[in-house]
């Protein structure tokens, strides 16, 4: 679960590169590269926010269930140790 939400995140992160790219290189005009108000503009921030918001959940998820793992690790040669 966690790689898939890093992946979607990553490729958030392309999309917006891949629009700040399209803007610089006038491809699609029709899109309004660079108004404020426009389908480009909208969709270089939407890929930003999701990029980030689902590549820092996934990693934030990773963390927590390698800690865990980590853990359990930990206690079970604790464990070991003492029989």
């Amino acid at each position: 679960m966690s790689s898939f939400l890093q992946l979607v995140g990553a490729a958030g992160l392309v999309a917006m590169v891949l629009t700040h790219v399209f803007e610089g290189l006038r491809v699609f005009p029709r899109m309004d590269w660079g108004s404020q108000h426009s389908v480009g503009h909208y969709l270089d921030l939407l890929s930003a926010i999701l990029a980030v918001t689902l590549f820092s959940l996934g990693y934030l998820i990773h963390a927590v269930n390698a800690r865990g793992r980590e853990r359990q690790l930990h206690q079970s040669q604790r464990a070991d140790r003492e029989t």
